[in-house]
């Protein structure tokens, strides 16, 4: 069988050791309910509130701000429509045009169900033009929910400055974080967001769980309705194994940030600029100084992007051609046309996202098959032989 070289981590990442470790007794011997009354049960409600204890100081918040969903979509259908639900008299929501499927399709969603959605849009390098933003908020608009990152091309938006123009109309803002969590700060003391979306899975812990900050005071109407899980909050029997993986990731994301960002940043740059010296009629896509550390996505002209992972495939090498919920679409990436990609390069774009699992070896024998791969693709492609007329 071909080794694996997985750079793919933006679609989903390997659980952790320590992770796993750690979750692995709540399948076998600690199964118990956390909402039963005898002890058994009762020991594992503390697991459960450790890990929220874990989460939180990932967020340096309260650990009553943190509610424990099944995964980041949920996380961030709970938070729009949570708030849609407590403010019935506003019809007004802002977005931008690069987020994720779990907001645009609910947004769009929404449209239908009578509601007035602004979608941003963003330059050549995915940047968003803050007067823009400040220009269309109004006293109908009930919520502005805008990504910490973008999930393909890495780059990351001023949050800060998003919050602080939103806070400053008195508005609820909303940022799906699901890529940042790890590779960026989350520290609620300094982003005023009002909620945020996280993802286990994107942090080394299993998937099926995620988890949605929400600041204190802020109005938000339960999504899911049933018993009195998550004080109330969140109705359903909680899943345990993974809430306690997600509280362990968090904890190794929180202690190992510093040194992650800078490794994976130096196999992002490796790769980059061996592809960028080796394969001509190439670009990479995005904000190359505002971005994720572990992302790039790099446009190979001429060729299709299924072409090229296919195969990279055959080597062993897994990427993306952008998000893995529009993986199965042949439509090309949302994210690059609202960026101008042109028709020659928007096809051919491969999204490598790292993790500290990936080493600078693994780089070098990508790069040692890449060049070749690509110049055989483009020998067959008719783009390639009429390049100079398109």
């Amino acid at each position: 069988m071909t080794p694996i070289i997985y750079l793919d981590n933006n679609a989903t990442t390997p659980v952790a050791p320590e992770v796993l470790a750690a979750l692995l007794p709540f399948y076998q011997t600690r199964y118990g309910n956390p909402s039963s009354m005898h002890t058994f049960g009762g020991e594992v409600a503390h697991d459960v509130e450790h890990a929220r204890q874990q989460v939180a100081a990932l967020f340096n918040s309260r650990e009553s701000e943190v509610l424990f969903t099944s995964c980041g979509t949920e996380s961030d259908n709970a938070a729009i429509r949570g708030v849609l639900e407590a403010l019935p008299e506003k019809k007004h929501i802002v977005t931008t045009r690069v987020e994720h499927p779990a907001v645009l399709n609910l947004c769009k969603h929404l449209e239908n169900r009578g509601y007035r959605v602004t979608y941003l849009a963003v330059d050549a390098q995915g940047r968003l033009d803050l007067d823009a933003l400040h220009h269309v908020l109004t006293p109908d608009t009930a919520l502005v929910s805008i990504m910490y990152a973008n999930n393909e091309t890495g780059t990351v938006f001023p949050i800060q400055k998003i919050a602080e123009i939103v806070k400053e109309q008195g508005i609820i803002l909303h940022t799906d974080a699901v890529q940042a969590a790890g590779k960026l700060s989350l520290d609620m003391n300094s982003i005023p967001a009002d909620l945020v979306s996280i993802s286990g899975h994107k942090l080394h812990a299993p998937k099926g769980v995620g988890a949605l900050y929400i600041r204190r005071g802020t109005k938000f109407v339960p999504f899911i309705i049933g018993g009195h899980q998550e004080h109330g909050r969140r109705g359903g029997t909680e899943n345990v194994a993974g809430i306690v993986g997600l509280g362990k990731a968090a904890e190794l994301a929180a202690a190992n940030f510093s040194n992650e960002t800078r490794q994976v940043a130096g196999l992002r740059d490796q790769l980059e600029a061996g592809v960028l010296k080796a394969v001509p009629h190439v670009r990479v896509n995005g904000d190359r100084e505002h971005r994720l550390p572990n992302t790039t996505n790099i446009s190979f002209e001429y060729i299709e992007g299924e072409a090229i992972l296919l195969k990279m495939n055959d080597q062993g090498i897994c990427a993306s051609s952008g998000s893995a919920c529009t993986s199965g679409s042949l439509e090309p990436s949302h994210v690059l046309r609202a960026m101008g990609v042109p028709f020659t390069a928007i096809h051919g774009s491969i999204r490598f996202s790292f993790s500290r699992y990936n080493t600078r070896t693994e780089v070098g024998e990508v790069l040692e098959v890449l060049p070749d791969l690509i110049s055989g693709l483009r020998e067959m492609s008719p783009f390639w032989a009429r390049r100079d007329k398109m």
